[in-house]
């Protein structure tokens, strides 16, 4: 009977693990989403530049696929953060 307090102690210590395991997994996925979204605003505006000054169409081009794959990425880990379970 006096041991019983440590049994409790382990599986309580599991459950709170295991929820901070969650919010942490999760936090994670929402900063690397907001990351990525910046990475796209910043390509969009280096794309907006390109097209304002220089023009060099494959440069221009470069930018707007850098700026859509960081935007997918930042999609696909807002996603993720919402499938945390």
């Amino acid at each position: 009977m006096g041991l019983d307090w440590i049994s409790a102690a382990w599986k309580a210590a599991g459950v709170v693990l295991r929820a901070w395991w969650r919010v942490a997994r999760q936090l994670f996925h929402e900063m690397t989403g907001a990351l990525f979204a910046l990475f796209a605003v910043s390509g969009v505006l280096a794309a907006w530049r390109q097209w304002t000054h220089a023009r060099i169409p494959w440069l221009l081009g470069l930018t707007v696929f850098y700026s859509l794959l960081m935007a997918v990425f930042a999609i696909t880990s807002f996603r993720s953060s919402r499938r945390v379970r």
